[in-house]
């Protein structure tokens, strides 16, 4: 990828960029939420225009989305393809750079480590889940903010690319769901085949592998607001018994020069308004 001077292009460009949408009327804080969903970054350290990439995108949520009430990252993040834990160590010193708090799940990157002793699960959560902020059982967490719930389901399977929720996970999220809460859900594999994939292999490698278990278990909820996946790189929304399921382009995928994409998201109340954001 060409490099260009970054510095220099927030400086200029970014004054012009799009802003988050804009409140009509005055609004309750504590019925709202705003905040940017990112997904399949994959932070590479051999690749610097990877880590540019992260570093650029902290620049510009800090310039642009100064009042968003977090930023979470969908799995993938990194590549967990360096020894020991360098890469994940770096994500978070960049991504700690953000004016507001992060939320993370782990994609098939972080579950099936290259080399050996890459992280694992336990070293995830405890650089990017441990949080006091964060109710966390098992592999899954649950975070309320401004009268809304905020999960983190994990859909990953340790060695493997494919995805599905465990037991577990779907005991988890329906006890939240209980509270009858309006309730967002994060989670790295797609719960449908939204892309029309026609090959069976394709299909089981980026489709939650039991979605039609999850959808019956989950989807019923009436609170139950929105999804948030990646994996596939396609973006896409759509609904499934009425629940706006959101699959965010990924991150790797630039629409131009240092166009990133990104997903900021408003809730006010039930209402859910999302546009798809670009670094550039």
């Amino acid at each position: 990828m060409q490099k260009i001077s970054r510095r220099g292009f927030l400086k200029g460009a970014l004054a012009a960029t799009a802003m988050p949408l804009m409140a009509t009327a005055k609004e309750d804080k504590q019925k709202n939420l705003k905040f940017i969903h990112i997904t399949d970054s994959h932070m590479d350290l051999s690749d610097s225009d990877s880590v540019d990439a992260m570093r650029l995108m902290v620049e510009f949520v800090n310039e642009n989305y100064k009042d968003l009430d977090f930023v979470c990252f969908g799995g993938d993040n990194f590549n967990n393809n360096a020894k020991g834990n360098k890469d994940a160590l770096l994500f978070k010193e960049i991504t700690d750079k953000l004016h507001c708090p992060t939320l993370h799940v782990r994609g098939n990157k972080e579950s099936s480590p290259k080399p050996d002793d890459a992280i694992h699960m336990q070293e995830f959560q405890e650089l990017f889940v441990k949080n006091k902020n964060l109710y966390v059982k098992g592999n899954n967490w649950a975070y309320e903010k401004n009268a809304y719930l905020f999960l983190g389901l994990d859909s990953a399977i340790d060695g493997a690319n494919n995805g599905r929720y465990t037991k577990e996970t779907i005991a988890f999220a329906k006890k939240m769901l209980d509270k009858g809460k309006p309730t967002i859900a994060l989670n790295h594999h797609p719960y449908t085949n939204y892309w029309g994939g026609t090959e069976k292999k394709d299909i089981h490698k980026y489709v939650l592998n039991n979605t039609k278990e999850v959808q019956k278990e989950l989807f019923g909820y009436k609170n139950l607001i929105a999804t948030l996946s990646g994996h596939k790189h396609i973006d896409s929304v759509t609904k499934i018994n009425g629940v706006t399921a959101i699959v965010t382009r990924g991150f790797i995928r630039p629409l131009d020069l240092d166009m990133y994409p990104m997903r900021y998201v408003e809730l006010s109340g039930n209402k859910l308004s999302e546009k798809l954001i670009y670094t550039a």
